[in-house]
């Protein structure tokens, strides 16, 4: 990906680079599904701050775990009113419950390098495989290497798999299997939208990395993405074979013009 496309993309949410939060931690989906069940839906990001760090709504035990977990999870969520990421999550969490995880996991997805650059080891295990820890820790000294220690390796791994088996991609505690996730209109929508950002349009948008690895047919992407469009989550139309969707009040019209430029930046 070139410099001015990436440089487009982090105007509109995403994070490049090669370090991540699940260097230190999984995805914290339980800590963010807290956060917003006890705060307004509403809320800015100073609020969100104050609420980890100074009322602990999180119940961690001590001040600088309070300071460390907050920094994570902006790190990979954002909580700024201004990223048309953290826009999307929150408009799309409260619709549904089961649809979070899999929600969760596409803003990190596209904040964290880290985990974006390690799902496709686990995506290519077969339904059904056990995936050991020993295999992601030789995935990523392959794919990063001298970068860790042993024992960085496996906290990553860790890391990893307790984010995957939360997105309901891997099962199990000690020995995790690899299963295919749970899919909801809401959670489709959310990996559309990150698609549409980066400039895909019509049927591209169903071909994306980020819907690819919902391993839906397309049938199945037509029924969901209907049943988006019929909850007010986007705009579907498909005649004659072609397919349009669009995001309306998605992005501000300063927003727009940049995911123009993106569309046509190689």
């Amino acid at each position: 990906m070139s410099e001015k496309r990436q440089e487009l993309l982090t105007q509109l949410g995403f994070r490049f680079g090669i370090n991540g939060p699940h260097a230190a931690r999984t995805m914290m989906f339980d800590d963010l599904r807290t956060l917003f069940t006890r705060t307004s839906c509403q809320a800015t990001r100073d609020e969100y701050a104050a609420a980890v760090v100074q009322d602990n709504l999180l119940g961690k035990p001590t001040h600088k775990s309070r300071q460390l977990a907050w920094r994570h999870m902006s790190a990979l969520y954002g909580f700024d009113a201004a990223n048309p990421l953290f826009r999307a999550l929150q408009r799309l969490w409260p619709l549904n419950e089961h649809a979070q995880p899999l929600l969760a996991m596409a803003v990190a997805l596209a904040r964290d390098p880290l985990l974006h650059g390690s799902l496709g080891f686990f995506l290519q295990q077969e339904a059904g495989a056990y995936v050991p820890r020993e295999s992601v820790e030789a995935f990523l000294d392959k794919t990063f290497p001298d970068r860790f220690s042993a024992a960085s390796l496996k906290s990553i791994a860790q890391n990893l798999g307790g984010t995957l088996t939360s997105a309901g991609f891997l099962q199990g505690k000690a020995r995790k299997g690899r299963v295919l996730p749970e899919v909801h209109p809401e959670s489709l929508a959310m990996l559309l939208f990150l698609g549409w950002i980066e400039g895909r349009t019509g049927q591209r948008l169903f071909t994306s990395d980020w819907v690819s690895m919902l391993n839906q047919t397309p049938e199945e992407l037509e029924s969901l993405t209907t049943l988006a469009s019929h909850r007010g989550l986007l705009v579907f139309m498909n005649a004659g074979g072609v397919q349009e969707l669009r995001f309306p009040g998605y992005l501000t019209a300063e927003e727009e013009r940049i995911r123009q430029e993106v569309a046509n930046v190689i």
